[in-house]
């Protein structure tokens, strides 16, 4: 119960986690250590020096007694007070007494001082302390013994000393540990830096430091990263040499049925040889979204007004509402062109129309492609993303087969973004098909 009240207050990065294991049981053990040793040091300090001044203050009333009159008294208790460093003198009277809890709160060593005095001198009729004095009065056979001294010399003065070098050590040991704290700290937050961006698209440079734990997280990855390359360069290289290789002999199957446009099932093979091709392309097309695209400083509206219109102008219905300029975000412009493409080919395919517009947020910018058609099962959509997943029995077998990639080139170009790819029910009039929303936001990695 008190994990879950305390977890909203305490940091969630590891560095600020780090910083509060290391200072908070440091200072703990600081205070209590700063604060059990000024109770204790101070209070048997002032104890003890109270009762050497009892002892003085007992000798100076015992000569005063010892005297005749009171003129003897008066010159023995000076005589004597000289030789301790007192003022001393035979009054008549005595004034009001003050109390120990007439001092500042914060002047414990003080009324530790006054008690001990009231207890140490049954013959204290008076005591008066002012800043940094104390004045007593002790009653006498002559009269009362009025003595005056420092509060120096009954109690142990600047207890704050003691804290405030504990501070002033507590808080240069603090700056050393932190800084030294930050660079082990360093290398995990570059790690992570270079992890995330990879997982971006983007191989920034990475040079294994830190500890020995730190170091070998870095060589795993930067292993793993090298495996990754390798593997996407050969299924790219392999793609591409399939392609090549299935393009020479669809080619020439392609010459073979064109000279045989009369017959009726050339019709039949040319349309599976066109369709042959456009799954190579698909492929292909998959195979480009993790190829490493430069980010640059583009303007979005103008890059989905631009991809709406090369769509229009094949005739296919096509809208894109909005100005056709901004925002400027920091993009991969082929690897979004051909996202934006695939959304309004998705559209076209399942429905008659296409509507395309963005909506800005403080943190995220959206395109939103909407269609006419039958739209997608909610329990659907998810797996629809999925590469070589294909719902054409959900939407419309008569619209012809895909490879299933169209949305999964998507949702990778999306995810190389650093953003997402959401798909819904439009609810736009007159297109109330699928909803999909490209989810950018505003700082790009």
């Amino acid at each position: 119960m008190l994990g879950r009240l305390l977890k909203p207050i305490f940091p969630r990065g590891l560095y600020w986690r780090a910083a509060l294991i290391v200072f908070v049981p440091v200072t703990t053990i600081l205070l209590v250590v700063s604060l059990a040793f000024i109770q204790r040091h101070y209070d048997g300090v002032t104890r003890q020096m109270t009762g050497n001044f009892v002892l003085v203050a007992h000798h100076l009333l015992a000569a005063a007694n010892a005297a005749p009159d009171a003129a003897a008294a008066e010159q023995a208790v000076e005589r004597l007070a000289r030789a301790f460093e007192l003022e001393a003198a035979i009054v008549p009277e005595a004034p009001p007494s003050a109390r120990a809890e007439d001092l500042p709160f914060y002047d414990l060593s003080g009324r530790l001082a006054v008690r001990e005095l009231a207890r140490g001198l049954p013959e204290m009729d008076s005591v008066a302390l002012y800043d940094g004095g104390v004045t007593l009065w002790l009653a006498g056979r002559h009269g009362h013994l009025e003595l005056a001294f420092q509060l120096s010399r009954i109690s142990a003065r600047n207890p704050h000393q003691m804290l405030v070098l504990t501070l002033v050590i507590g808080v240069v040991m603090g700056m050393i540990s932190f800084i030294y704290l930050k660079n082990q700290m360093r290398p995990m937050l570059r790690l992570a830096h270079v992890a995330e961006a990879f997982g971006h698209g983007q191989t920034l440079p990475y040079r294994v430091a830190g500890a020995t734990e730190v170091r070998a997280a870095g060589k795993a990855f930067l292993e793993m990263r090298a495996r990754i390359e390798r593997h996407i360069e050969q299924r790219t290289l392999m793609l591409s040499g399939v392609s090549h290789d299935l393009r020479t002999p669809l080619t020439r199957m392609r010459l073979a049925l064109s000279m045989l446009e009369d017959e009726p099932e050339a019709k039949a093979l040319l349309a599976d040889v066109a369709e042959m091709e456009a799954l190579i392309d698909r492929f292909l097309e998959f195979a480009r979204t993790e190829a490493v695209e430069t980010e640059v400083e583009t303007d979005l509206g103008a890059l989905v007004a631009r991809r709406a219109a090369e769509a229009a102008r094949g005739g296919r219905p096509v809208v894109f509402v909005g100005e056709g300029a901004g925002p400027v975000l920091r993009l991969r412009p082929q690897m979004m062109a051909r996202a934006i493409d695939n959304l309004i080919g998705n559209a076209l395919r399942y429905g008659e129309k296409a509507r395309l517009w963005i909506e800005e947020g403080p943190n995220t910018v959206t395109v939103c492609v909407a269609d006419d058609g039958q739209g997608i099962a909610p329990e659907n959509r998810e797996p629809a993303m999925r590469p070589f997943v294909r719902l054409d029995l959900a939407r419309g077998a008569s619209r012809g087969s895909g490879a299933g990639l169209g949305l999964a080139i998507v949702a990778d170009a999306m995810r190389s973004h650093g953003g997402r790819l959401e798909l819904g029910e439009s609810t736009t009039p007159g297109y109330g098909g699928l909803l999909a929303r490209l989810v950018l936001p505003r700082g790009v990695p």
